[in-house]
């Protein structure tokens, strides 16, 4: 198995320090790389932190709808997409997905309701579900619920070709349990 993630960040972040405490190799990658079309990176996991639809946190929304047909791409060849809340009411934060998710952005704890048997509810594990921050929820999404806060949903899971992807609104480092195996593969997928 290859493990191996890329961070997506205008720059360096604190939580790519927690990835690579897991023991993932973790690359950073800027917007500029991403959405240039000579930039070739290989991962099992992409991870797009909290925030990248708000202008005051960062620029990563242009860059990733210049990049969605890559992203798309990522995914159905086998790679892990992780991505977190936008932080914005923008409609469009999350259109550069290659599937539906809409959402509203809506700061504060949750008690949250999930199937803790669902492989994906291990990004939960060691926090308190009764008492977690999120920094919004989902109001249509093309995906499967794995939690939710009353009756509104704030993490998804969806397959696409080989790959998966997660979106969520917990408002926390994922489970370094989660992490070790979303950001394993067979092999490595070009982005």
């Amino acid at each position: 198995m290859i493990c191996k993630s890329g961070l997506i960040w205008d720059s360096k972040m604190l939580f790519s320090r927690y990835v690579e405490d897991c023991g993932i190799p973790c690359e950073h990658i800027t917007p500029h790389m991403i959405a240039a079309p000579f930039y070739r990176g290989r991962f099992a996991a992409l991870i797009i932190p909290t925030g990248f639809a708000n202008p005051a946190y960062s620029c990563l929304l242009p860059a990733l709808k210049a990049s969605s047909s890559r992203i798309r791409r990522f995914v159905s060849e086998g790679g892990h997409l992780l991505v977190f809340g936008a932080a914005s009411e923008r409609e469009d934060a999350y259109d550069w997905l290659p599937i539906r998710v809409r959402y509203h952005h809506d700061y504060g704890n949750r008690n949250l309701e999930f199937d803790p048997s669902h492989p994906c509810s291990a990004l939960l594990e060691g926090h308190d579900t009764s008492n977690i921050e999120c920094d919004g929820y989902f109001t249509d999404q093309e995906a499967s619920v794995v939690a939710s806060s009353c009756g509104k949903p704030v993490l998804v899971i969806q397959r696409v070709g080989d790959g998966e992807i997660v979106v969520t609104t917990v408002h926390e480092y994922p489970s370094r349990t989660f992490l070790k195996n979303f950001c394993s593969a067979p092999e490595e997928t070009l982005f």
